[in-house]
């Protein structure tokens, strides 16, 4: 008997540890230490900008690979360098004014988030841009230091297929997709 004591108290921290991870927790995003960083090539080179995250609260619960919550990007923030071209993506392509956030709502993932360190998941969910909403799954990777945790993802927006306007001209052919590198830093704790 007195040598299951230590061997009970050796398995405590790693049972709390456990119980720990399988309760709902709640990230939420700093958008001062995230972006949407976007690449959109044309036949001479390559468009890249970045996009400002508005906001964002994602709960998941490990234990059941449960996850909601939402994303909101500011579509009247892309920035390429070129003040010309970003007013007419704002008016032109992405019609800010009538369509002001790019929301990403996270529905399931598949995969394990480690409690510390390195994990690969799938995150499926509902991306809406310029007020259509679209299923989309995104290989993430996420990586905890303890509360804080940062998420990335690349991925491709087919934006014509989707309904956006194609902004190539007779002289200039710009591609049908944009890819999209996504980082998401901010804080874990126990969901309210």
């Amino acid at each position: 008997m007195n040598n299951l004591i230590p061997l009970f108290l050796s398995a405590l921290p790693l049972f709390l540890a456990t119980h720990a991870l399988a309760q709902q927790q709640s990230f939420k995003i700093d958008p001062q230490s995230s972006e949407v960083a976007f690449s959109l090539s044309d036949v001479l080179h390559s468009v890249h900008g970045v996009f400002h995250v508005q906001s964002g609260v994602v709960d998941f619960d490990p234990g059941v690979s449960k996850i909601s919550g939402s994303v909101v990007v500011a579509a009247g923030s892309g920035n390429s360098g070129n003040e010309t071209r970003d007013k007419k993506m704002s008016k032109e392509i992405l019609d800010v004014p009538h369509f002001a956030d790019i929301l990403f709502v996270p529905r399931s993932y598949q995969g394990t988030i480690a409690p510390s360190g390195d994990a690969t998941i799938q995150v499926t969910g509902t991306f809406t841009l310029h007020g259509l909403s679209h299923e989309l799954t995104v290989p993430t990777q996420i990586h905890m230091d303890g509360t804080i945790c940062t998420a990335k993802a690349h991925f491709a927006v087919p934006y014509v297929k989707w309904g956006l306007k194609d902004p190539s001209t007779f002289i200039l052919r710009v591609g049908k997709e944009v890819e999209i590198d996504l980082t998401l830093t901010g804080r874990v704790s126990p969901a309210t």
